[in-house]
């Protein structure tokens, strides 16, 4: 990488820190590009090199944290299906709740109604969120710890409703409910009985 392209790259990351770090404290509503571009120290103009709008922060602030969370997947292939998913359901709503609630709120209104985000139409937040809960479910049907005939996108859609679903009621709740917290019991008390039918 060049030097140029380093500048480009820490610019980005400074945009896309500030940006997070406004959306926590006075929520998505409250701030627009220009304060986002002051607390980042870069010119208003340099926002426009890689974001379109505001709205495309909020879609970039979950593609970090979830990406970490694909590759350490990649490297837990050896654990049990059960681990493998308790890790991910875990990691997913430590990210969530990093992020904080305001930057939640976004996430949910831009998959409730994609059209807030032009570039959202097919719900990218939701179809990157459903495509790597399905992969793994998929893989472990490859690997034999899932019969051949496991519903993987039927169980995808059950199990990502419950994920998405404590994040409504952080939502609603004004923080009170607590994601992480319920993701714990969800993965010991629901996780292996809706998967029992369908492991080998």
């Amino acid at each position: 990488m060049n030097k140029r392209q380093l500048s480009a790259q820490t610019t980005r990351r400074k945009l896309i820190t500030a940006g997070l770090e406004l959306i926590k404290e006075k929520g998505f509503d409250a701030i627009n590009v220009e304060d986002i571009t002051r607390k980042a120290g870069v010119a208003k103009g340099s926002f426009y090199t890689y974001f379109k709008r505001k709205e495309d922060i909020v879609l970039d602030i979950s593609r970090t944290p979830f990406g970490e969370i694909a590759e350490e997947l990649q490297n837990m292939k050896k654990m049990e299906l059960i681990e493998r998913l308790t890790h991910y359901f875990h990691r997913f709503m430590e990210c969530v709740e990093s992020c904080g609630i305001n930057v939640c709120r976004q996430w949910t209104k831009d998959v409730l109604d994609p059209n807030n985000v032009p570039d959202n139409k097919d719900g990218q937040k939701w179809k990157y969120d459903f495509e790597m809960l399905k992969s793994i479910l998929e893989d472990a049907i490859s690997n034999g710890e899932l019969k051949k005939d496991t519903p993987a996108e039927l169980l995808t859609h059950i199990i990502i409703s419950e994920l998405y679903g404590m994040m409504t009621c952080w939502c609603m709740s004004d923080g009170k409910f607590e994601p992480l917290e319920w993701t714990h019991k969800f993965c010991k008390i629901q996780l292996r009985p809706i998967l029992k039918p369908y492991l080998h």
